[in-house]
């Protein structure tokens, strides 16, 4: 569930490189019981460029106990799944960019509506006085 339980997270999207360039990208991925099992952040990954590193920037020991599959109906999407008896691991692989789909736009246009749901709920039973907000220090 998104706001307001919690603040909605959003992962910032990558442009094609317009002289068909790559982005170089590190995830560190936190490992429960032993597996991580989700997607990656970017799209369109070269397969052949993914590698698995206990430390980061290629650091530690490599892992070569993971598996990379794509769903059907999003093939430009990479789900990894990893095995390893240690709390993290950092991720490295290449994508030329990011592909900006459907459910990228529903998921702001529902935070944005939660956002202004939340807001008419407030004015219709909070007291709102033209207070201001202050940052503590």
């Amino acid at each position: 569930m998104g706001y307001p339980e919690k603040v909605d997270i959003f992962q910032e999207k990558l442009n094609k490189k317009a002289n068909g360039g790559s982005y170089v990208i590190e995830e560190r991925l936190p490992l429960v019981n032993g597996m991580y099992s989700g997607a990656l952040a970017h799209d369109n990954i070269n397969n052949q460029t993914i590698a698995v590193y206990t430390g980061s920037q290629y650091s530690g020991i490599e892992l070569r106990n993971f598996t990379v599959s794509f769903p059907d109906e999003a093939p430009w999407r990479r789900l990894i799944k990893i095995f390893a008896d240690v709390p993290e691991v950092y991720v490295t692989y290449e994508t030329p960019g990011d592909t900006v789909e459907a459910e990228d736009i529903n998921g702001l246009q529902e935070s944005l509506t939660a956002v202004q749901t939340e807001i008419e709920r407030y004015k219709s039973k909070g007291q709102i006085d033209g207070g201001s907000f202050r940052r503590e220090v």
